[in-house]
C-alpha cells in the first residue's frame, strides 16, 4: 500500500539521504544510552525510539501529533518503549527523571528555543545528557537558497551554541557531512581533518562538502567525547534504487505485458 507522504516527519518506508542521515544519528546515541532512561522528543514516526528501546532500560517517546502518536504505539511494542502526546515545552515527564534526551531535527520546528532547553534540563537527572540536533542555518538554507516550510526558526551555528551552553556547560558540538550515500559526524574543531576528493581518469579535484547539521552532546559533567563515526549508506541507497524501478513506467508496462505468461507458466507447471 502507497502511503501519502508529506515531507515533514521521515517515515519508515522512505528510504533516501535524509534516512542515512537520521539512522547515523541514532547509531551515535547507542554509545550514551546502555541501560538507561531515555527521553525521545519530538519522536515522529517512532522508528528511532524503537531502534533505542534495544539498548535502553526505557524509552519515553513524545510528539506533538495525536495521530502520529497514536499510530506509533499500533506499530511498535515493547514493554520498555512508550509513547505520550506532548510538546517541547511542556514535557509530560516527572523533573529530573530521564538519563538521555535525544531530540533530532527537532528545535527548528518552532520558535521557543529557551523555554525548550529549560524543560529539558528540567527533565534530565544531575549528570544527565543531552543530545541534540538542528539544520546549520548558513549552509542548509542560505548558501543553497533553499526553504523547508516546515521550519519556524533555524539557527546559525554560534546562535545554537550560545542556546545550549547557557543551560549545559559542558559540550561537544559535532557536525553532520553527506557524501555519496555515506555520512560522516565528526568534531566541529576537527573536520577539516577529512578531506574529500572526486575525479576521473583526466583529472581529480578536491571536493567541499558542506556541514548541513549540527549535533551538540551535552550536560552539567564531564562525559566521553564523540569520535569521528561513518554510516554506510549503501543498503539504504539500493531500497531507494530498487523503489525507483518499480515505480517506473517502464516496468509497470513490462510486468502488465508480460503478466499472463507468467499466469501461464504456473499452470503448465
Amino acid at each position: 500500500m502507497k502511503k501519502n507522504w508529506t515531507g515533514e516527519r521521515l517515515e519508515s518506508f522512505i528510504f533516501s539521504r535524509d534516512a542515512i542521515e537520521h539512522l547515523h544519528r541514532y547509531g551515535l546515541v547507542f554509545n550514551y544510552i546502555e541501560n538507561k532512561i531515555v527521553l525521545d522528543i519530538a519522536c515522529g514516526e517512532g522508528y528511532g525510539s524503537h531502534l533505542m528501546s534495544e539498548k535502553a532500560a526505557a524509552v519515553h517517546a513524545v510528539d506533538i501529533d495525536k495521530a502520529t502518536v497514536l499510530a506509533a504505539k499500533a506499530k511498535y511494542k515493547k514493554d520498555n518503549l512508550s509513547f505520550m502526546t506532548g510538546n517541547a515545552t511542556s514535557i509530560p515527564l516527572a523533573s529530573q527523571s530521564v538519563d538521555v534526551v535525544v531530540s533530532f531535527e527537532t528545535i527548528e520546528h518552532h520558535d521557543q528555543h529557551e523555554e525548550m532547553i529549560a524543560e529539558i534540563r528540567r527533565v534530565l537527572k544531575p549528570g544527565g545528557l543531552l543530545i541534540i540536533s538542528t539544520p546549520d542555518k548558513l549552509y542548509y538554507s542560505d548558501k543553497r537558497n533553499f526553504n523547508n516550510k516546515f521550519h519556524v526558526k533555524e539557527l546559525y551555528k554560534a546562535e545554537f551554541v550560545d542556546l545550549i551552553i547557557k543551560v549545559f556547560p559542558r559540550m561537544q558540538l559535532l557536525t553532520q557531512k553527506y557524501c555519496n550515500g555515506n555520512s560522516i559526524i565528526q568534531d566541529e574543531i576537527t573536520q577539516e581533518k577529512i578531506q574529500f576528493y572526486t575525479g576521473n581518469y583526466t583529472k581529480v579535484i578536491k571536493r567541499e562538502i558542506d556541514p548541513l547539521y549540527l549535533i551538540a552532546i551535552a550536560s552539567d559533567v564531564d562525559f566521553e567525547l564523540q569520535q569521528t563515526t561513518f554510516f554506510d549508506g549503501s543498503e539504504m541507497i539500493n531500497k531507494e534504487l530498487l523503489g525507483g524501478i518499480y515505480a517506473s513506467r517502464t516496468f509497470k508496462v513490462g510486468h502488465f505485458i508480460l503478466r499472463p505468461f507468467k499466469i501461464f507458466k504456473k499452470l503448465l507447471r
